[in-house]
C-alpha cells in the first residue's frame, strides 16, 4: 500500500482553486479552504517557503510539499465525518488491557494521564531529549513487540508512517494529533484502529493568528474539538 500523502494525491489530487489561503507559522502550517475549513500540519522544525502552484506537481520527497499537502487533506476531509462525541484518546481507549505500550511522538499531557493511572509506556521522539525518552535506535525493536502504539500523525508528512505500521505484528495503532487526516481510508493501513484529531470552526481567525504568531498545540487546541474516527 502506498504511503498516505501519495495515495490521497493519486486518488483526489489537489484543487488549488478551492484554497483560500495558507498560513505559515514556526510550529504549524494551516490551509484554509474557500468554504472556511481549516486544516493543520505541524512543521517539526521545517521552514516552509513554497508557492502553492508547486503542488500542481508535488515533490513527494520534499517535507515542505508534504506538510502543505497534509494540511490541505486535513482541511478537505476532517469536517466531512459525523462525529458522535467529542473524545479524548485516553477516555476513548482502555489502555489498561495492553502490556507493551509504545508512544511515538512525545505527548506530554497524555503521559501525565498514564502516570496518574500507573500505566507503563515507552516513548520515542525525534527531537525531545527528556530523560524519559527511549533512544531512537531502539524504536524498531520496541515497535515489533508492541501490542499498542500511540503514533503521532506527523509520521505521515515525515514519511515514517508506513515503515512503522508495517513493522508491527499483533498491535493496535492509534493515530493522534492535530495533523491527523480524518479520512476513512487511513483505517485501511495495517493495524490502524482509530484516528484521533481535531476540527475547528470555519475561518477561525483566533486559531490562524496563533499559528501565524508561531505558537503551538497547547495554544490553539482549546479553540478546536477533539474528534475520533474508528
Amino acid at each position: 500500500m502506498e504511503e498516505p500523502i501519495k495515495k490521497l494525491y493519486g486518488k483526489f489530487g489537489v484543487n488549488l482553486r478551492n484554497v483560500k489561503k495558507v498560513v505559515y507559522g514556526d510550529k504549524y502550517t494551516a490551509v484554509v479552504l474557500k468554504n472556511g475549513n481549516i486544516g493543520l500540519c505541524a512543521n517539526l522544525n521545517n521552514r516552509i517557503n513554497i508557492r502553492l502552484t508547486d503542488l500542481e506537481s508535488p515533490d513527494f520527497n520534499s517535507f515542505e510539499h508534504r506538510i502543505v499537502l497534509n494540511a490541505y487533506y486535513n482541511a478537505e476531509f476532517n469536517n466531512l465525518n459525523k462525529y458522535d462525541k467529542i473524545l479524548d484518546i485516553f477516555d476513548g481507549i482502555d489502555f489498561t488491557k495492553y502490556n507493551n505500550l509504545v508512544m511515538i511522538g512525545y505527548f506530554k499531557p497524555l503521559l501525565k494521564k498514564f502516570k496518574k493511572n500507573n500505566i507503563k509506556i515507552s516513548i520515542f521522539d525525534l527531537f525531545d531529549r527528556d530523560e524519559i525518552i527511549v533512544p531512537m535506535e531502539k524504536q524498531s525493536e520496541y515497535v515489533k513487540k508492541a501490542d499498542a502504539i500511540i503514533l503521532t500523525s506527523t509520521s505521515i508528512f515525515n514519511n515514517t508512517f508506513l515503515d512503522i505500521v508495517n513493522n508491527t505484528s499483533n498491535c493496535d495503532i492509534f493515530l493522534l494529533g492535530p495533523s491527523s487526516i480524518m479520512h476513512p481510508e487511513m483505517l485501511d493501513y495495517k493495524n490502524v484502529k482509530a484516528i484521533f484529531g481535531s476540527v475547528f470552526e470555519k475561518n477561525d481567525e483566533k486559531v490562524l493568528n496563533i499559528i501565524k504568531d508561531g505558537f503551538g498545540t497547547q495554544y490553539f487546541l482549546p479553540y478546536g474539538k477533539k474528534v475520533s474516527l474508528q
